[in-house]
């Protein structure tokens, strides 16, 4: 927890709260149904917590957007963007059923109330969002075919819709064909070693109707 409220220091007692919830659930969760690897959950809050708010250190999210997780798994980055974005709303979506059974216990554990969850592939969500987010699933030109018109056209931030997208390692084979693409390295928003490799890509798309 020092973790988060060292580089986010301004949350609420009630996010507090959550964010401190977020381990005992996801022990409990996850010796029924294993979606975090052993020594990934003894580092929840660096691996996990932290890791999926770097998307938030880039853009922060205004009330009322809606924001598309894309192979949430146990639900990162999307539960702790849902816990710091309270007035935006988070649809997770994973074809996994089992993953996206956590998803729904630990949103009701939290009570998180702006998040939706999708046991489905990404294809089958009908709908169009401010930004898609994820978490390596795939390589880019897959992962933007996968995404093809979930983007809205009209902007609600500085930046245009988009996709934001944690990923690491070498990245320039798979982005030569976006131009635009932007990368952040992880490392100039936390100083902890896990994140020397570790990296955010801006994606914006265009709107197709």
């Amino acid at each position: 927890m020092e973790l988060i409220t060292k580089y986010f220091p301004d949350l609420t007692e009630d996010q507090l709260s959550k964010f401190e919830k977020l381990e005992e659930l996801y022990k409990d969760w996850n010796l029924k149904i294993n979606v975090v690897s052993r020594k990934d959950i003894d580092e929840l809050y660096i691996r996990h917590v932290l890791h999926s708010l770097g998307i938030a250190k880039f853009q922060e999210f205004k009330a009322g957007s809606k924001i598309i997780d894309v192979g949430t798994g146990g639900g990162f980055p999307g539960i702790p963007l849902a816990i710091l974005f309270p007035e935006v709303k988070f649809h997770l979506v994973d074809s996994i059923g089992k993953k996206i059974k956590v998803v729904d216990e630990v949103a009701e554990g939290l009570q998180l109330e702006n998040v939706k969850s999708y046991n489905s592939r990404v294809e089958e969500v009908k709908g169009q969002y401010d930004f898609i987010v994820s978490r390596a699933v795939a390589a880019m030109p897959t992962f933007v075919h996968w995404t093809k018109n979930k983007i809205a056209k009209k902007n609600k931030h500085a930046i245009k819709n988009g996709i934001l997208y944690l990923k690491g390692g070498d990245l320039s084979e798979e982005l030569k064909d976006y131009p635009k693409s932007e990368i952040q390295e992880l490392s100039a928003y936390f100083e902890e070693d896990f994140f020397e490799t570790k990296k955010l890509v801006y994606l914006p798309l265009k709107y197709k109707s």
